[in-house]
């Protein structure tokens, strides 16, 4: 495990349980592209966090990349895909975002309440 805290440890210990974010924290950990890592990190965080709670973009880009910013335009690509197809949902200021919205700013990302 890494020394680092935050998004990426977060990852390492999740990849350690069972189940879907289990699956998706080993995904990101080990993806062949920054596309495929940013999802699965997106998934992973999202399902360890539960839909009480929420996570970031920039926590999925933290957790796949050192060099983090530059992966930022494709994880709130990413957020958006997730979104429409219902798998998260996006919350600006804690009102419900429409991913073909037009919005600026931070956004948070959370797995639909039930």
């Amino acid at each position: 495990m890494t020394n680092q805290s935050g998004p990426r440890r977060e990852l390492e210990r999740t990849q350690h349980g069972t189940g879907f974010a289990a699956d998706q924290a080993r995904i990101a950990l080990n993806a062949e592209t920054p596309a495929d890592g940013l999802q699965a990190a997106i998934l992973a965080l999202a399902t360890a966090r539960g839909p009480d709670s929420s996570t970031c973009p920039s926590d999925a880009a933290r957790a796949v990349a050192a060099d983090w910013r530059p992966l930022m335009p494709e994880a709130l690509n990413l957020a958006r895909a997730l979104a429409r197809s219902g798998q998260v949902e996006l919350s600006q200021r804690g009102k419900p975002l429409d991913p073909d919205g037009q919005w600026r700013g931070p956004i948070r990302i959370r797995l639909p309440r039930p």
